[in-house]
């Protein structure tokens, strides 16, 4: 089988996330270097061997690895059909550098739960429009990812009802300009991750799926009054009338144009 060095890469508009990159590799071997980011990596298919810090490590399934800024690494394929990964940089606003020495000593973590989110994070990234839904994310993995590097400095906030009442008056008045999680914490006061975690535990909805929601509602009054859904997505808040196809499908099971045609 000929090398194949097939790579997609670009910077989201999500505070924290200083690059995506996605790349398929079958022969090509990184050399030692370093990045001033922190590299939180998923392999999809095959596996990557590296060396870090003079220890050798790997990436089995089911793996998370997360990679130090200023550490210096390498990597190559571990099996002969080279592999596929998806890695994100983030920068210290998400792990600060108390956590470098941690990572050091234990880089891979088996964790199946944060492998999930981190594959559901790459999908909302790769969907202008859905920033939110990736900051929700994010911020509920870079808690995961601390409490799995220092467990004791990590704990389970109780639900906090008047705070999420308050989150959702406030989505509910954004719904067409939207709003960044970091900015909705600023102006309730509380950290973002117990503010997803307020408002996910008072309603059984994440704060992007509330959003995403009542959009949607708005949109399908919008498409029975006659209009048609490229003017809907933009009254509505979505990024292109592609995202409020996908979000509108997902959520009524059909599409904006032919549900606006069954109308009467």
């Amino acid at each position: 089988m000929a090398p194949q060095r097939r790579i997609s890469a670009w910077r989201p508009r999500v505070p924290g996330v200083v690059e995506v990159f996605h790349a398929h590799y079958t022969e090509y071997a990184y050399p030692m270097h370093v990045h001033e980011a922190w590299t939180l990596l998923i392999v999809d298919d095959g596996a990557v061997r590296y060396d870090l810090d003079r220890h050798e490590h790997g990436t089995p399934h089911d793996t998370v690895s997360l990679l130090p800024p200023h550490v210096p690494h390498n990597g190559s394929p571990a099996t002969e059909d080279g592999f596929r990964k998806r890695v994100l940089y983030l920068d210290l606003s998400r792990l600060d550098e108390s956590f470098i020495g941690p990572a050091v000593d234990g880089p891979d973590l088996v964790d199946p739960v944060l492998r999930r989110r981190v594959g559901q994070l790459h999908t909302a990234l790769a969907h202008p429009g859905d920033e939110l839904e990736a900051e929700s994310r994010l911020t509920l993995i870079a808690e995961r990812l601390r409490g799995q590097l220092r467990p004791r400095l990590v704990e389970e906030p109780w639900p906090d009802r008047p705070l999420a009442h308050r989150l959702r008056e406030l989505l509910d008045e954004r719904l067409v300009e939207g709003i960044a999680l970091d900015e909705a914490a600023r102006l309730v006061h509380a950290h973002p991750a117990h503010l997803v975690r307020a408002f996910s535990g008072a309603y059984g909805i994440a704060p992007h799926q509330y959003l995403m929601s009542r959009r949607v509602d708005r949109a399908r009054r919008l498409l029975l009054d006659g209009r048609p859904p490229g003017d809907v997505a933009a009254a509505t808040g979505f990024y292109d009338q592609s995202h409020l196809t996908r979000h509108f499908k997902r959520l009524v099971g059909v599409s904006p144009g032919r549900y606006r045609a069954s109308s009467r």
